[in-house]
């Protein structure tokens, strides 16, 4: 294998073990930040050393046709203790900054929403309700002044009507006929009730 392979090799390999120590950091200030739950814990680091296992052997494949020599293993741990020591505290800021990004994004759209739908919704019907509240008094005002601009209408009719209430009643000599047919009924009854 030529130097030149070997030095890309090792220069792939520190590549790679900074971004197995930046996607460590991120994955690590991730988790501080969204708390996951103790179960899901095991399983996201079974992901990360996936993630970083794949992308390490992806580029071993691409620099030198994926063999593992000693200097393979010197690049990593160069690579990794090289980001430690110089861009560690760059990155974790870095990814803080943009959660605080993140959640001030979301917070504007909540807000927006808030402002844009939500609010004018409620408006709307609080609106509805006193309008319809007012219309309902309303109604019931106009119902009271109608019936008390009606009473002497009323009034007048009864006093209208009273007469021929009288003239309608049952005449006295009707009441006299049905006497006297209810005295004649009986009377043959009797007569009846004799001869039988």
């Amino acid at each position: 294998m030529s130097l030149h392979i070997q030095f890309l090799t090792l220069s792939v390999m520190a590549g790679s073990g900074a971004f197995m120590g930046a996607l460590f950091d991120v994955y690590r200030v991730l988790s501080g930040q969204l708390r996951p739950p103790r179960w899901l814990v095991p399983l996201l680091d079974i992901g990360y050393w996936i993630v970083a296992t794949l992308f390490v052997f992806r580029a071993l494949l691409y620099s030198n046709d994926g063999q593992v020599r000693v200097y393979v293993f010197l690049g990593l741990a160069l690579g990794l203790w090289l980001y430690f020591r110089l861009a560690s505290r760059l990155t974790i800021v870095f990814v803080q900054f943009c959660i605080r990004l993140v959640r001030a994004l979301i917070r504007f759209i909540g807000k927006t929403i808030e402002i844009v739908i939500i609010k004018p919704v409620q408006l709307l019907y609080r609106l509805i309700l006193v309008l319809f509240g007012f219309l309902w008094a309303l109604t019931i005002f106009l119902g009271k002044i109608m019936l008390q601009l009606l009473y002497p209408f009323l009034l007048l009719g009864k006093w209208l009507i009273k007469p021929l209430r009288k003239r309608l009643r049952k005449p006295d000599w009707w009441n006299r006929f049905t006497g006297r047919c209810g005295r004649w009924v009986q009377a043959i009854k009797r007569l009846f009730r004799k001869n039988g």
